[in-house]
C-alpha cells in the first residue's frame, strides 16, 4: 500500500423492503484511529461491524460514519395515538396546576409540544423478520463503504506524494546552498577575525600566549561550524524520500522526521553569523514548516 492521506469521503445508497438508506463516511487527520458512529434508532447492532471494518482498512484518522434511514410508502406516515395524547395533555395540565399553586406561570403548551412527546405519534413497526432482513441489507454496505473511503484516501495520498516530493527537493536545494554559503563564509570570517586579532594584539602591553590564542580560535571555529547540521539535513532528506516512496502507514515517522529537520534548521540559523547563510536557514524553516503541515495528513 502506497502513501495514503487521512482525509477522505465516501457514501453509499441502498434500498430494500420498503426502506431506503444512505451511508456516509468522512475522515480527517488524527493521532490514532478514532471511529465515531451515528446510527438511527433500531440500528445499534451495526456499530460493532462498522468499527471492525474500519480497523481492517484504516490505521489512523478521525472517522465519522453516519447512516441515514428513510421508510417509503404509507408505512412511513405517522399516526396519532389518542391514549398517549390524552396522557400528555393530562400531564401538562397537572404541571400547570402545580406551578400555579406555587406562584409560577408556565408558558402555554402548544400542539407541537404535545406532538413531540414520545408515543403521541406512532409509525408502523416492521415485523421482526422483516427488520432483521433490512439490517442485514444495510450491513452489506459497510465493507463497500470503507473500500470507497480507502480509495478516496489513497487518491489524496497520491496528490500528497507529489507535494511532499517537491518540498523535499526544495529542502535539498537549500541545503546545498547553505553548504556553499558556509564555505564562502569561512574564508571571510577567518580574514575578519585575523584582522581584529591583529588590531587587538597591537594594543596589548604584554605578549599573548600563542598556544592559548590558537586554542581559543579553534574553539570559535568549532562553534561556528555547520558541517554536522548540513550532514544531518542530507541524511534526513534521504530518509524522507524513502518514507514517501515506501509502503504502509508512515505518518508518525514523517512527523518525527520533521521535528529533526526543524532542529537542524534552527541550529543552522543560530550559527550562521552571515546574512546570506541566515537567509538560507530562514527559508529552510519556512519550507520545513509547510512540509510539516502536509505531513499531518499522512496516515
Amino acid at each position: 500500500m502506497a502513501l495514503t492521506s487521512m482525509t477522505g469521503f465516501a457514501d453509499l445508497a441502498g434500498s430494500g423492503g420498503g426502506a431506503s438508506w444512505t451511508w456516509e463516511a468522512r475522515s480527517v487527520n488524527g493521532r490514532g484511529l478514532d471511529v465515531r458512529v451515528k446510527l438511527p434508532e433500531g440500528c445499534e447492532t451495526l456499530d460493532a461491524a462498522i468499527r471492525a471494518a474500519a480497523a481492517r482498512v484504516l490505521a489512523r484518522g478521525s472517522v465519522t460514519v453516519t447512516l441515514r434511514r428513510a421508510r417509503g410508502g404509507s408505512a412511513a406516515l405517522p399516526r396519532l395515538s389518542p391514549g398517549a395524547l390524552e396522557a400528555a395533555v393530562a400531564a401538562a395540565l397537572t404541571a400547570s396546576e402545580v406551578a400555579a399553586g406555587r406562584g409560577l406561570a408556565l408558558a402555554p403548551i402548544t400542539a407541537a409540544d404535545l406532538l413531540a412527546v414520545r408515543g403521541v405519534l406512532e409509525t408502523d413497526a416492521a415485523a421482526p423478520g422483516e427488520e432483521a432482513e433490512r439490517l442485514a441489507a444495510m450491513a452489506a454496505g459497510i465493507e463497500p463503504l470503507f473500500a470507497g473511503l480507502a480509495a478516496a484516501r489513497a487518491a489524496e495520498g497520491t496528490a500528497l506524494v507529489a507535494i511532499l516530493a517537491g518540498q523535499i527537493d526544495r529542502i535539498e536545494a537549500l541545503t546545498r546552498a547553505a553548504r556553499s554559503s558556509a564555505g564562502a563564509r569561512e574564508g571571510r570570517t577567518a580574514e575578519a577575525l585575523r584582522g581584529r586579532i591583529e588590531t587587538l594584539l597591537a594594543t596589548l602591553p604584554v605578549p599573548v600566549d600563542e598556544a592559548r590564542l590558537a586554542q581559543e580560535l579553534a574553539l570559535l571555529a568549532v562553534r561556528a561550524d555547520v558541517t554536522e547540521e548540513l550532514d544531518r539535513l542530507e541524511a534526513h532528506i534521504a530518509a524522507a524520500r524513502a518514507l514517501v516512496a515506501g509502503e504502509g502507514p508512515v505518518g508518525r515517522k514523517l512527523d518525527f522526521l520533521m521535528q529533526e529537520f526543524n532542529r537542524e534548521a534552527n541550529t543552522l540559523c543560530s550559527k550562521a553569523q552571515a546574512s546570506e547563510l541566515t537567509a538560507v536557514g530562514l527559508e529552510l524553516k519556512v519550507v520545513i514548516d509547510q512540509m510539516r503541515e502536509q505531513v499531518q495528513n499522512v496516515e
